[in-house]
């Protein structure tokens, strides 16, 4: 399997300057390599349903982080982090 690269869109660049500098390495250093080997499933990995179609998510603790695949580009749009509270407003 290729390995896929990580694309993070304007809406996540403007949540990671908010984020705790120690929970974004640990989304550079932990969650962006497991992504890049398989970005469909592990067991932090959900497919989202409904509203959501077509959306993954990774659990971090008690955050979220929302990513579209783009299979035929071989890229993971980071899309959005949030606090599971809010996530799915």
């Amino acid at each position: 399997m290729s390995n896929y690269q990580i694309a993070e869109t304007k809406t996540f660049e403007k949540v990671k300057k908010k984020l705790d500098n120690k929970l974004y390495v640990k989304i550079e250093n932990f969650v962006y390599p497991q992504l890049r080997k398989n970005p469909f499933y592990g067991p932090n990995i959900k497919k989202l349903k409904d509203n959501l179609e077509g959306y993954y998510r990774y659990r971090i603790g008690d955050y979220r982080l929302f990513y579209l695949i783009e299979d035929d580009k071989l890229i993971v749009a980071v899309v959005d982090f949030k606090h599971r509270q809010k996530a799915y407003d």
